[in-house]
């Protein structure tokens, strides 16, 4: 008896409760066929959008090499998230496993930073085209645009590990419920019983290059495009400019809103916080490849050049 009771305790020290949307149980099942709607539709689009780029040799440019690591952090923040999340709202169980919850933490860090460096690698290169255009194929020259993605995705493993580690090494005395529908490293930290102010401190510290430096290079870079763009003397040229940059600024926006809005909330308002949360997982992944194509004429010109190529392989 005693033996089993401790098996129970073991098995419940390595598992996590998400609550997630079980205080609104009749929203779950709707949830659910929306969350897996969006799942697929994301899957789809940014896998097109991967595809078409490797297939369309003209879509082998700097932006579109940069779009495809966009796509890739999509899908890799879809298959890190909504699986789980699938699984909590079908079923009575909440639970997730100790090393998957911190898998699921590690990730989420990782592709959050990483998509920061990025969206400021992606302003640079709209800066280049626009305000250097004549040196542009100069500057971006593969290899540099090889070297930032790395960075971009070497500088979010980095603090990922960084946090991740840390916050792996925290006490938490059998405390495994999470107020939240995915494990992530500041609801981890708040399950310690011991002091974190390393933690928090080593948290806000590791963010200022991603929730700082980055949005301000963007809005720097921005900055001296809109400069740029106002000198040009033909009205037709100034909305040329300002449509290539669209929707890169859409992106930006809908990426850094919901998590401005996120922040700035009170930390007794979780409700809000894991809609707008669901925003980022759910929504913005699947309107990146949306607002990339819809009026794109490069990626409407290559689906037309693959599309009657299919059409002649079936006849």
């Amino acid at each position: 008896m005693v033996d089993a009771v401790e098996r129970e305790n073991r098995s419940l020290s390595s598992m996590f409760v998400l609550l997630g949307f079980s205080d609104h149980p009749w929203l779950e099942r709707p949830l659910f066929g929306v969350v897996l709607v969006f799942y697929l539709l994301t899957m789809m689009g940014n896998s097109f959008i991967i595809l078409l780029t490797v297939m369309d040799h003209r879509l082998h440019t700097p932006m579109y090499f940069f779009l495809d690591n966009l796509s890739m952090l999509d899908i890799c923040i879809t298959n890190t998230i909504l699986p789980q999340l699938l699984t909590n709202l079908w079923g009575p169980e909440k639970t997730i496993a100790f090393r998957n919850c911190f898998t699921q933490a590690y990730f989420f860090h990782l592709i959050g930073c990483t998509e920061c460096i990025l969206l400021t690698v992606m302003a640079f290169d709209r800066y280049v085209a626009i305000c250097r255009p004549l040196q542009y194929s100069l500057i971006m020259h593969p290899q540099l645009c090889m070297q930032l993605a790395i960075l971009a995705w070497c500088s979010g493993l980095a603090n990922s590990l960084l946090q991740g580690t840390l916050t792996l090494k925290l006490h938490r005395c059998g405390h495994h419920t999470l107020d939240h529908f995915f494990c992530e490293l500041p609801v981890l930290i708040k399950l310690s019983c011991e002091d974190t102010a390393v933690n928090d401190l080593t948290l806000v510290m590791g963010a200022i290059p991603f929730v700082i430096l980055a949005p301000l290079l963007v809005l720097v870079s921005y900055t001296l495009i809109t400069r740029a763009v106002l000198k040009l003397p033909s009205v037709e040229g100034r909305h040329k400019a300002f449509s290539t940059c669209s929707s890169h600024m859409v992106v930006v926006i809908m990426y850094y809103g919901p998590s401005i809005y996120m922040y700035l909330q009170p930390p007794a308002n979780s409700t809000q916080a894991k809609f707008t949360s669901l925003f980022y997982c759910l929504v913005t992944p699947l309107l990146n490849p949306l607002i990339y194509t819809l009026r794109n004429k490069d990626v409407k010109r290559a689906l037309k050049k693959i599309l009657p190529s299919q059409k002649r392989r079936k006849i």
